[in-house]
């Protein structure tokens, strides 16, 4: 069953999993860092009058409705009294840091999944005999010692520790014993169910599914027109049957990089430039990992929040803005009509050289680019324009700091972000 308590602690056998989620990880460090704030409201995020969005809400503030990915205007009407900050990212990575220090003190497998969760495998061994729970109740104690708090789902698989880890909010501790799975999980609704989205949710209810007890006993076919060949995995899931590892993989397999703006992009000019700029930031990471991609993306997000994006191939592995520039002007070109006016532009570069089995580091979803002609090979390629250009700038801002070079096209857009906090972990994972 479901427990809290670590008075008395039944017999642990198998895999033991953690899910360590630290408690509205930005505002606390906040708040933490201003004790002013303290048993505030406090919402960390973009300006509302920008096109903003929350990244996180205080507790005090999710009393009033207020949750992450909401629009910060939405937020402001439901809590005007709110203290408002655009968020300190560097200190957020450092926090985040030394808590992993501490999960890697207790084991060595450890995966972390964002800058604010991770699971731990501490399955008992013959040489350590420690019981799980213990273990959890201890990582809480060193993580509150730091200045924040955590809550940590304790089960037999990676499913269980997440579900478990959400159930009980600030500071919880939920221990799901072996054994004691499906009457944890059966009678839960299905959308605690991570891959159960919004659309996946409303054919499920439609044919009578409300619990993961449902869902687990559903029709084959049912599951398999919503997931396709995933369709036996959910159920398995369901069933706590899910046996994928704690495993650390630090391969990347792409790298992106996406704005909003605060007003709309309307012209050519504008869209191209703002492609340019995050495609210069693209090409910089792409060069500090010492990767090149021979796949280049481009995804608009228009005023009416559709999305149109594109993909092609380049000649080859490229890690040079004056490569991808080009490119990205003739996507433009084909998904693009004048007229329409445009939220978002992002830039995205993957299928790296050598590496087979990589982690998704995109924000894009594959599903949704709009194939495109791949340019006939050229011999002689020879050395693209401008790659002298960034490699002088990339010295220039590893000595004095990212901020040290601009070009036109940067100060362009430089007052006209949102101030949201980037969501792609790729952005505070190092």
């Amino acid at each position: 069953m479901e427990h809290s308590d670590t008075t008395y602690l039944e017999p642990w056998t198998g895999p033991a999993i953690l899910l360590v989620d630290l408690d509205a990880f930005f505002a606390s460090v906040e708040q933490l860092d201003h004790p002013a704030w303290r048993g505030k409201p406090v919402i960390v995020g973009g300006d509302a009058d920008k096109h903003g969005v929350v990244s996180t809400a205080s507790y005090e503030a999710r009393k009033y409705g207020v949750h992450s990915a909401m629009a910060a205007s939405a937020a402001r009407e439901l809590c005007p009294d709110a203290i408002w900050t655009g968020g300190h990212f560097d200190r957020y990575r450092e926090m985040s840091t030394r808590v992993m220090a501490i999960l890697y003190d207790e084991s060595p497998h450890v995966q972390q999944v964002s800058i604010d969760e991770a699971f731990v495998d501490v399955s008992p061994t013959a040489v350590n005999r420690e019981h799980p729970a213990l273990i959890a109740q201890r990582i809480q104690q060193r993580v509150t010692a730091l200045g924040v708090t955590c809550s940590i789902g304790v089960g037999t698989s990676k499913t269980i520790a997440k579900i478990a880890s959400d159930r009980d909010k600030p500071r919880g501790l939920t221990i799901v014993y072996p054994g004691s799975e499906l009457a944890f999980l059966f009678p839960l609704p299905i959308r605690c169910m991570s891959g159960v989205g919004k659309r996946a949710e409303e054919v499920l209810r439609q044919h009578g599914i409300r619990t993961l007890g449902d869902m687990a006993e559903a029709p084959e076919e049912l599951l398999r027109t919503i997931y396709g060949k995933n369709g036996e995995m959910m159920r398995r899931r369901c069933l706590g049957l899910d046996e994928t590892a704690v495993a650390k993989d630090e391969s990347v397999k792409s790298v992106s990089n996406e704005m909003t703006f605060s007003t709309d992009l309307a012209s050519y000019d504008d869209i191209a430039n703002a492609a340019d700029m995050l495609a210069a930031k693209v090409a910089r990471r792409l060069r500090k990992k010492g990767l090149k991609g021979s796949t280049l993306s481009l995804k608009l997000r228009l005023a009416d929040r559709t999305s149109k994006s594109a993909q092609t191939q380049l000649r080859g592995p490229e890690d040079s803005e004056h490569a991808f520039m080009p490119e990205l002007h003739r996507m433009i070109d084909q998904i693009w009509k004048p007229g329409v006016h445009v939220r978002l532009v992002g830039v995205c570069v993957s299928h790296f050289d050598g590496i087979d089995s990589p982690l998704q580091e995109s924000l894009f979803d594959a599903s949704s680019f709009e194939p495109q002609k791949t340019p006939d090979p050229k011999p002689g390629i020879g050395e693209v324009p401008g790659r002298r250009l960034s490699k002088a700038t990339d010295k220039v801002k590893d000595r004095f700091g990212e901020g040290a070079v601009f070009f036109g096209r940067d100060l362009q857009f430089k007052e006209r972000t949102t101030g949201t906090a980037p969501k792609n972990p790729a952005d505070y994972l190092k």
